[in-house]
């Protein structure tokens, strides 16, 4: 563990793309602010546990059963649509023609 010290307004930075500064100080509480690409996730650590323990129940009690879901019906289509439909062969079967 790297252990760094620093001032109010003062930044690290990991892997040149995280930024992690200190807002404040507020005895003996540090506040953070952490700017990091979108793809990556931040959480504190309560949270972080939380998501990992809930994936792993998640996988340990897959039978669980699921609400069916009613059939929906689909919106009716404009007669411009069916022609298109009807003039070009089906995506999952390229020799059927209609």
């Amino acid at each position: 563990m790297l252990i760094l010290s620093r001032k109010p307004g003062e930044s690290i930075i990991i892997d040149g793309r995280i930024v992690v500064k200190i807002v404040r100080l507020d005895g003996d509480l540090v506040k953070l602010g952490i700017d990091a690409p979108p793809e990556i996730a931040v959480h504190r650590q309560e949270v972080y546990d939380e998501i990992q323990r809930n994936n792993q129940d998640a996988l340990v009690n897959e039978g669980l059963a699921l609400p069916r879901l009613s059939p929906q019906k689909s919106p009716p289509q404009s007669s411009k649509d069916k022609s298109t439909l009807a003039a070009s062969p089906s995506p999952r079967n390229p020799d059927h023609s209609a």
